[in-house]
């Protein structure tokens, strides 16, 4: 038989398919997309970016986005592998976004509501500045505009690249969100993987309604340092959303593909209180 007869097999075209993170299962990636990533064999929700979330949130069409332009500064010239204005620059170019939270205001179901999503793929979502900032700036219009606000937190936590600016954030947006209870305004807390660090420690826990997605790693330090601290074995699920469920720190473990709905279940419910 000649071998000519055979013909070289064809490499498989790029972003068709997809592997879980979780299960390993191939994946058709539209069809994984059309179901707003979500594995259909485990249930694993991979990490979607800001602009994403928002469209998946939010009525189309409704977006506002406010406050574009913010860009950190390098005030510490902090240098570690790279100096850190290298660093955000690649975070821009990866992500074509200029920070790793995008704010503004929007519909869900026809209401109203100030929102704020924060992005893992830049900079591990991380608070400095301007992440802090934007998230402020959501709950003060949230104050002032008696606009129920949604925040959904995806980060590592503080910024180190911006030192004690970064940690700032923690006290400057828990103060703005005791503004936004005084005007008797609700604030919706939506936690994702992963959800960690100062970020927890401040904003994310502070909410009316807390909500997870499944499975998502929320915590302040992660289950390694906290099994080395202890010197302890962890019990199975420590830190994930279900746990925290149990435990009482968490309101509802919610199916992105129903998290819209569930959000405005809860606007419906709580409404907007305006204080006379």
């Amino acid at each position: 038989m000649a071998w000519g007869r055979f013909r070289k097999k064809k490499e498989m075209p790029e972003g068709v398919w997809i592997k879980c993170r979780r299960c390993g299962a191939t994946l058709f990636q539209k069809a994984f997309e059309e179901n707003l990533n979500v594995c259909k064999e485990c249930g694993f929700h991979a990490p979607v970016s800001a602009r994403r979330r928002l469209e998946l949130l939010l009525d189309e069409g409704s977006f506002e986005e406010r406050w574009p332009d913010l860009f950190p500064t390098d005030s510490l010239q902090f240098v570690d592998k790279d100096a850190y204005p290298e660093k955000l620059a690649k975070s821009v170019k990866k992500t074509g976004e200029l920070e790793a939270a995008t704010a503004g205001s929007g519909r869900i179901h026809g209401k109203p509501v100030a929102i704020c999503v924060l992005d893992f793929t830049f900079m591990g979502g991380s608070m400095g500045s301007v992440v802090g900032e934007k998230v402020t700036r959501t709950v003060e219009l949230g104050a002032e505009e008696l606009l129920p606000t949604v925040v959904v937190s995806s980060s590592g936590g503080a910024r180190m690249h911006e030192g004690a600016v970064s940690l700032m954030q923690m006290a400057k947006t828990s103060a703005a969100l005791e503004r936004l209870g005084r005007r008797g305004v609700p604030f919706y807390s939506v936690l994702t993987d992963p959800t960690t660090g100062g970020v927890t420690a401040s904003f994310a826990a502070l909410g009316d309604v807390i909500v997870a997605e499944p499975g998502a790693l929320i915590g302040f330090a992660g289950p390694r340092v906290i099994q080395e601290t202890l010197r302890t074995e962890l019990p199975e699920g420590f830190q994930r959303s279900e746990f925290l469920l149990e435990k009482g720190m968490l309101d509802l473990v919610v199916d992105r593909r129903e998290l819209k709905a569930a959000i405005a279940n809860a606007l419906g419910f709580m409404g907007c209180v305006k204080v006379v």
